[in-house]
């Protein structure tokens, strides 16, 4: 704003009103002016944040391309910043329920006090896209997009996931979501049914308003559903189709209104141009040229960038662009070298502007002279470390631009004191002889890894076997005048006496010889070798007691697998017990070499009937056989003797608790087939559930109630029937059938089913195909699988 003092009048005459009207009415003129720059600046900024989220740009970029649009269209550039916020709020019949949010009505089913926001919509849409220029990630993308969608659209999570090439979901980004939910559903299979990969694949946004209702169509992510009664997921326009989905959730309950759904629309949106700077190198002017310079700065040592000036239509410097830079440059942000080019100074060191450095920049374009700052000291993050250092900077005008050079002052104090740590913290010292001059020197290092008291000095080099333990002093001597004589170097162990008892040393020298090949001088180092010798030492008796260890290991094994198949005999080929055809497997495991506690059972009972077992007791070796022989035989007793499923079930449970070792589990499936009734009833005790294929078609039936043997006092087991049909398969088998490290176990029902349904009904043999098809990997746990057929009616055996 400027002023003008209202002359004053003749003394004695007063002010002039005239004089006094004409400079108020300036005064007002420039307000207003000052006014309208204010709102037009205001409003270029907005549709500038609009239009870098949009196409992914820089703000130059972003202003020219304003520009540019606004010349092709005969607009005027507000004209144009209007157009473009006004393109991000889609178009409705009555525009004012899109953007006058205050009129808007709750949504239906909303809890009271739910955010609800209330600003035009291009207003918000115009905070998101300028503060998603600052982001950098995925990561910090979420977080950007819940701090505004909390109050605009009442989110309570965002979650941003990528899809892979081979169709699984990877957790690229969230927030307001769990380190414990972000770890189990940080990678996604492509499973049929997944909200996030059924919005990618129709391209469509999917709302999720009625958990009762989602739950039965999707798959929905977290531990339980109803934590987030409302979800919405939304693809992320790319360039080839939607590479991203967009989840935000919500713990209020009711559907998104007309306004949320035209925001988190218009943010996916948004989200998309931003995606696609994270790995696209920056762009700018003279690629070719800044190429052939970059070809140069990356052979140069130390820290360099070429700078291009950026000005303002009056001339101004405003900015410099990195065209150029060496390896070794590095910005606050930690890029370094190449991944430097292209991007602007402020961007890479905002408070650079103002700075002396920046005066002698100006000075360097300006006078044609270079300028060489002062020593100052600068922190920069080197692996998310700040370091501190002395620079000093040379700035030289190079074309239109500047050479810019950053030279770490090193003090010789500094380096001393460097070389000293090193030393120290290497066990090692150096020494040297001059034996032409007759004169020694030893770091301070030296005395003390040779137990040597400084105040007596150093020692003449042929003299130097003296501080050897009698052992060793031979060797050192020999390599020493072989030195002498001939100038071969030598690198020879030994040990010394030290105050703190015996160390085991190392040294290492070789000769600088005159003309005639006579030793003028001699270099060389000692290393203390004491820590790595005891470590030495200690590794051979350390092998020596694993050796010794995996010997009794192998022996337990052999004994408990001698154990475990003399109480466990597997029949050759498949029996008949009650009319049905029952195949057995049982595989140990790979990994380790204690026996696993599997075990099965399949006998047919006085009065007829047939007797199922399938249990898996918990732990290895001796103990877990123990316990399993234990539990077959009890089970089998009593069930031989009329006693009932879940009877059996709870007196075990009580035999284990009851046990010599009361830790013990165990999951145990048993299983009664009546022949005459062809009724199958069964109960378990925290055991997966058989698996049932009856005409072609795989299913798993519902489990009876029951928790796994010797984890509670007062379990309650309860039992479950199946009738048998001719034709009729079903498996029984223990966890390690389906069971695979970090995957949910229904991950393993759905394979198991799959390999089922594939490999048909089969005959002969297709129990060891379905075995190869499920354990193609290394197995880690036993696998026990009991194959129980109906016979078709042609099939069945004369009687």
């Amino acid at each position: 704003m400027t002023s003008e003092t209202a002359r004053p009048a003749d003394p004695g005459t007063g002010a002039d009103p005239a004089a006094l009207a004409k400079a108020v009415a300036r005064q007002r003129a420039e307000l207003e002016r000052l006014r309208e720059t204010a709102a037009i600046s205001a409003v270029l900024e907005r549709a500038k944040g609009v239009l870098m989220a949009t196409i992914g740009c820089s703000p130059d970029a972003a202003h020219h391309e304003l520009l540019r649009r606004s010349e092709t269209g005969n607009r005027t550039l507000v004209e144009e910043c209007r157009l473009t916020l006004d393109s991000l709020a889609p178009s409705r019949q009555d525009p004012g329920t899109a953007l006058a949010g205050a009129a808007r009505p709750p949504a239906a089913g909303t809890r009271e006090g739910a955010p609800a926001g209330t600003d035009d919509l291009a207003d918000v849409l115009g905070r998101v896209g300028r503060d998603l220029v600052r982001v950098g990630s995925p990561q910090e993308l979420a977080g950007c997009l819940l701090e505004h969608l909390r109050p605009e659209a009442g989110a309570d999570a965002v979650l941003l996931y990528e899809r892979l090439p081979e169709g699984a979901l990877k957790l690229a980004g969230h927030a307001g979501a769990d380190t414990t939910l972000a770890a189990q559903w940080h990678q996604v299979p492509p499973l049929p049914g997944l909200a996030p990969i059924d919005a990618l694949t129709l391209g469509e946004p999917l709302w999720l308003e009625d958990p009762a209702t989602d739950r039965r169509r999707h798959r929905l992510i977290g531990d339980p559903s109803e934590r987030w009664p409302s979800r919405a997921w939304l693809p992320v326009p790319g360039a080839d189709g939607a590479g991203f989905a967009l989840g935000v959730m919500r713990r209020w309950e009711g559907p998104f209104g007309p306004r949320e759904r035209d925001l988190l629309q218009a943010v996916a949106r948004l989200s998309a141009g931003r995606l696609r700077t994270f790995d696209a190198p920056p762009e700018h002017p003279g690629a070719g040229t800044a190429q052939t310079v970059q070809g140069v700065f990356d052979a140069l040592p130390g820290a360099a960038v070429a700078l291009t000036p950026l000005r303002t239509a009056s001339g101004e410097v405003a900015d410099y662009r990195i065209d150029a830079a060496t390896p070794g440059a590095v910005d606050v942000f930690g890029r370094t070298g190449r991944d430097m080019v292209g991007r602007h100074v402020l961007e890479s060191c905002p408070s650079f502007a103002g700075e002396p450095l920046w005066h002698g920049y100006l000075d360097a374009l300006a006078s044609g002279a270079p300028f060489e700052s002062e020593p100052f000291v600068h922190q920069n993050v080197a692996e998310g470390v700040p370091v501190s250092g002395t620079y000093s900077v040379r700035a030289a005008p190079l074309g239109d631009g500047l050479l810019v050079t950053w030279l770490r002052q090193e003090p010789a104090g500094r380096q001393e004191q460097r070389l000293a740590d090193v030393q120290r913290l290497g066990n090692l010292a150096w020494v040297h002889w001059n034996l032409a001059a007759q004169e020694i020197d030893w770091s301070a290092q030296a005395y003390a890894i040779l137990g040597r008291d400084p105040a007596r000095g150093p020692v003449r080099l042929e003299r130097l076997p003296e501080l050897v333990l009698p052992p060793d002093a031979d060797v050192v001597a020999h390599a020493i005048a072989e030195l002498l004589q001939h100038a071969l170097p030598f690198d020879v162990p030994f040990r010394v006496q030290a105050p703190d008892g015996v160390r085991h040393l190392r040294i290492v020298a070789q000769a600088v010889t005159e003309p005639d090949g006579t030793p003028a001088e001699v270099h060389g180092f000692v290393q203390d070798l004491t820590a790595q010798r005891s470590a030495e030492l200690a590794l051979v008796e350390s092998e020596r007691a694993i050796l010794l260890q995996r010997d009794i290991l192998q022996a337990e094994r052999a004994l408990a697998a001698r154990l475990q198949h003399a109480l466990l005999p597997l029949p050759s080929t498949p029996v008949r017990l009650a009319g049905l055809r029952v195949d057995v497997a049982y595989l140990p495991s790979q990994s380790g070499i204690h026996v696993g506690g599997d075990w099965f059972s399949a006998i047919e009972l006085p009065d007829g009937a047939a007797l199922f077992v399938v249990g898996d007791v918990a732990g290895h070796g001796l103990g877990a056989v123990a316990t399993m022989a234990q539990l077959r035989f009890t089970a089998k007793g009593m069930l031989s003797t009329g006693s009932s499923l879940t009877g059996a079930l709870a007196r075990l449970n009580q035999l284990l608790l009851h046990s010599r070792d009361s830790q013990s589990t165990a999951t145990m499936v048993l299983a009664r087939y009546d022949p005459a009734t062809h009724v199958l009833v069964w109960a378990q005790a925290g055991h997966p559930p058989p698996l049932l294929v009856r005409r072609g078609e795989v299913r798993f039936p519902d489990r009876p109630g029951g928790i796994l043997l010797g984890a509670s006092t007062n379990p309650v087991f309860e039992s479950a029937e199946i009738r048998l049909e001719p034709g009729d398969r079903l498996l029984m088998y223990t966890d390690g059938l389906v069971e695979r490290p970090g995957e949910v176990i229904d991950v393993g029902f759905t394979r198991l089913g799959e390999a089922v349904r594939a490999g048909g009904l089969g005959g002969a043999g297709s129990l060891q195909a379905l075995l190869t098809m499920m354990l193609a990997d290394e197995r880690r746990d036993d696998v026990c699988v009991l194959d129980i057929r109906m016979p078709l009616e042609e099939e069945q055996p004369d009687r």
